[in-house]
């Protein structure tokens, strides 16, 4: 192995270079993994939450080829995923619950990415949230771990009793996590809204319901006609726009719940009728990311056969073509999970843009 590698670095939105650079090296309690594939996440397409230049991808998944000394439980060859940050117990915040939240969560990071030839793990991220992949998953479902864990870590604080009906506004591939797991929540009727009639049919695969398209449709009235006249108990807003919010908002039936599955950019303002926010009783939920606990619960779903992790895999591209990949996620159009090999496509899956 060289001491260059290839990786694909975002200096803008519209701007993907593909650059060599050092392959990373690891000390004592680490591990240096080849990147077998990585996804690509639309939080990367939001200029607000970055610094460039950066490695683009955090959902890689690798196989080992370098052991640090001391590291007993992994071994070279073994196919493994990793959060690409990691908490720590010791803190306030840690202690009552709140992982991600603590700022030492953000401060750990895959060295220096996901779209790049190898990986560095440090030993926080052996102690806290990597896993050995059993051959039952296999390398595309993988790719999902970390972006639908944060799906599984909002769905527990949504509040879903057995049999409600949840409605997930936003139908882009965390939205179709959201309909594809809700059901494991006890979750009854799915409806899933979305101005994309391609994005709507891929939910009823994902296991809605029922959709709604508010371009063609008023969104409250559909959703009375197909709820015995009730709006949805949970509602979970994936579109980060203020008017998405208020469509969801709408939907929410008197206490019931309202998920912000994403952010707003900062600076930008939601305001609620104070009277109607204390007599709704509706509950307002978030949750930022995923933490060990969520990872280990998503890995064992994904293991017993309850997530069709791979039907949501719509698009795989080589390494040189990420700026191409990376249009692609810009534009949300016909696409899911797209998927970047660094080291090639290994079958001839790959789909037309």
């Amino acid at each position: 192995m060289t001491n260059m590698m290839t990786t694909a670095v975002q200096y803008a939105i519209d701007d993907i270079r593909i650059e060599e650079r050092p392959v990373p090296e690891i000390g004592p309690g680490e591990l240096l993994l080849k990147t077998l594939a990585c996804g690509l996440c639309g939080g990367e397409t939001m200029a607000w939450y970055k610094t460039e230049p950066k490695v683009l991808g955090h959902e890689p998944v690798g196989e080992v080829v370098e052991v640090g000394a001391g590291v007993t439980d992994y071994k070279i060859g073994d196919r493994v995923f990793v959060n690409h940050h990691v908490g720590r117990v010791d803190s306030h915040l840690s202690r009552r619950g709140h992982f991600t939240r603590d700022p030492f969560y953000k401060s750990m990071k895959l060295d220096p990415g996901g779209v790049c030839d190898y990986y560095r793990v440090t030993a926080q991220h052996l102690a806290m949230d990597t896993h050995k992949l059993p051959d039952s998953i296999s390398t595309e479902a993988a790719v999902t771990i970390e972006p639908w864990s944060c799906v599984l870590s909002g769905l527990k604080v949504c509040n879903i009793q057995p049999g409600d009906t949840v409605a997930v506004v936003g139908a882009g591939f965390m939205g179709q996590g959201f309909v594809h797991m809700a059901p494991l929540f006890g979750a009854g009727k799915v409806v899933a809204l979305d101005f994309s009639d391609w994005r709507l049919a891929k939910a009823r695969e994902f296991g809605a319901t029922h959709t709604i398209n508010p371009k063609t449709e008023d969104a409250v009235e559909a959703m009375r006609a197909l709820n015995n006249g009730r709006l949805a108990d949970t509602v979970i807003v994936i579109a980060p726009f203020a008017p998405a919010w208020e469509q969801a908002l709408a939907l929410t039936e008197v206490g019931g719940c309202l998920h912000l599955g994403a952010p707003m950019p900062p600076g930008e303002t939601w305001a609620r009728d104070g009277n109607a926010a204390y007599f709704d009783q509706i509950t307002v939920t978030s949750r930022y990311s995923s933490d060990h606990t969520d990872t280990y619960s998503y890995i064992r779903l994904l293991e017993a056969g309850r997530i069709k992790a791979e039907e949501a895999i719509s698009h795989r591209f080589d390494m040189a073509d990420t700026p191409e990949a990376f249009r692609m996620l810009v534009e949300a159009e016909k696409s899911l999970k797209i998927v970047v090999y660094p080291h090639g496509i290994p079958t001839a899956k790959q789909e037309a843009a």
